[in-house]
Parts: structure tokens; C-alpha cells; sequence
């Protein structure tokens, strides 16, 4: 059994079956839009409905926001905690960058591809213990690591 990061987008409709089969295989699984701390899921929107309209220096104002603050504490606390990263594409640039503070950690990273039009051919996914294209293989994988 792995504690497991599942690191992906709030768009991708693959996300909760990965996460609902993982703790059906028996792992300890962090769900970012459900943390286990009771807060809410983090969306920028929460911050700002405008939030797609801010400047880059209102980005960068807007990183200390509270609510900002708290996901991310709920986020970085869970990826130290756990001891593997499963990267569900498709997802965007924070997925990614978890995704890769986990390899960078030393930590087992598994990129999943649901289906042909969840990915564009990445190289350094060669970073990541594994590649799968199917929950099976996924489940299979993380058995043996």
C-alpha cells in the first residue's frame, strides 16, 4: 500500500474514478478537492471571479491571498507525506510542477493516460517511474514499487 498524491486538473473527468479505485486497491489516497482537512477544494475564481483577467502582478499579490495560503498548506503538507505521485492527464501546469517535485524528491511519480486525447508526447515524462494507459496498469504498477 502507497500513500498516494493524485496530482491533475479540476477539469479532468477521469479524476475521481483514479482516486475511487486507488482506495479501492487498498491505498491512502489525498483528493485536492476534498482535503482531508474539511476545507473546500482551492479554485482562483474563489479569490477573484476576474481572477483570468489579472495582471502578472496581480498574480503575484495574489499568491499570499488566505485562501491561497491554506490549499497550498493542505497540498505541500499531503505531497510530503506521501511517497508517490500519480499525474492523471489531461492537466495543467500545477499538476505538473507537483508531478515534478515529486521526481525531484526521489519519490515514485506514475503519469496516467486515460485515452488518446489526454496527452501530446512529453520526453521528460522519462523522469516518472512509469507511463500507463490503462486504471489496470496503473493498479498493477504501483503493486510492485
Amino acid at each position: 500500500m502507497h500513500s498516494i498524491y493524485v496530482a491533475s486538473s479540476w477539469r479532468n473527468t477521469y479524476y475521481p474514478e483514479v482516486v475511487q479505485a486507488l482506495r479501492d486497491a487498498g491505498h491512502e489516497v489525498y483528493d485536492f478537492r476534498n482535503p482531508p482537512t474539511g476545507d473546500p477544494g482551492f479554485h482562483w475564481t474563489d479569490v477573484d471571479p476576474n481572477c483570468m483577467d489579472w495582471t502578472p502582478a496581480e498574480y503575484q499579490a495574489n499568491l499570499s491571498h488566505p485562501l491561497a495560503e491554506r490549499q497550498f498548506k493542505n497540498d505541500i503538507e499531503a505531497m510530503t507525506a506521501c511517497d508517490a505521485c500519480v499525474l492523471v492527464l489531461p492537466c495543467g501546469k500545477s499538476a505538473h510542477t507537483e508531478a515534478g517535485w515529486f521526481a525531484g524528491k526521489g519519490k515514485k511519480v506514475f503519469a496516467y493516460i486515460p485515452d488518446k486525447d489526454s496527452f501530446e508526447p512529453e520526453l521528460m515524462y522519462k523522469l516518472f517511474t512509469k507511463v500507463c494507459v490503462s486504471l489496470e496498469e496503473l493498479i498493477t504498477s504501483l503493486k510492485s514499487y
